[in-house]
């Protein structure tokens, strides 16, 4: 006699708090990370290369602010997105737990985003001053690592702050 056996992934219903968290979460560490990208990264990061990537030429610090603020808002509601998973959903749901997983999506979004879909994209839409592929530079890097975590902070703690059970 053969048994059966089922796997079931547990689905939950994220709660509409929960996603107004990754919003306001990102909405704010894009703010930060912007400041950092304006005042700290070498230009003309804000102002010619995230609005090239939309086809647009620079200088064009406002769309540049804009796009910036739009991919903040969509990568905080991925972190939401990402957490209700196991092992992530339990600690993304308490302070301390939650400031480890921003840590880590700050790790995560520049070595994914900054570092291999950037360069790609640039190139893609002709931009001529495209980093190259994997795009790794020292102080660069660590400086936008260090810009994505302090925007993933944000994201995570907000997220922990309404998740709670």
């Amino acid at each position: 006699m053969a048994t059966k056996t089922e796997s079931v992934i547990g689905i939950r219903t994220v709660r509409k708090n929960e996603w107004v968290a990754g919003v306001v979460g990102g909405f704010i560490g894009s703010v930060l990370f912007g400041l950092i990208m304006q005042y700290v990264m070498p230009p003309p990061l804000l102002e010619v290369v995230i609005p090239a990537m939309y086809g647009i030429e620079g200088p064009a610090l406002m769309a540049g602010w804009a796009l910036h603020q739009f991919h903040g808002v969509v990568l905080g509601l991925t972190y939401v997105a990402i957490v209700q998973f196991e092992p992530l959903r339990s600690p993304a749901r308490r302070l301390g737990g939650s400031i480890g997983l921003g840590i880590g999506y700050g790790i995560l979004t520049t070595v994914f985003l900054a570092v291999l879909v950037m360069p790609i994209w640039l190139s893609v839409v002709g931009f001529p001053q495209a980093p190259p592929f994997p795009n790794i530079s020292i102080p660069r890097t660590l400086v936008s690592l260090l810009g994505h975590i302090v925007y993933a902070l944000p994201v995570a703690i907000a997220y922990a702050l309404v998740a709670k059970d």
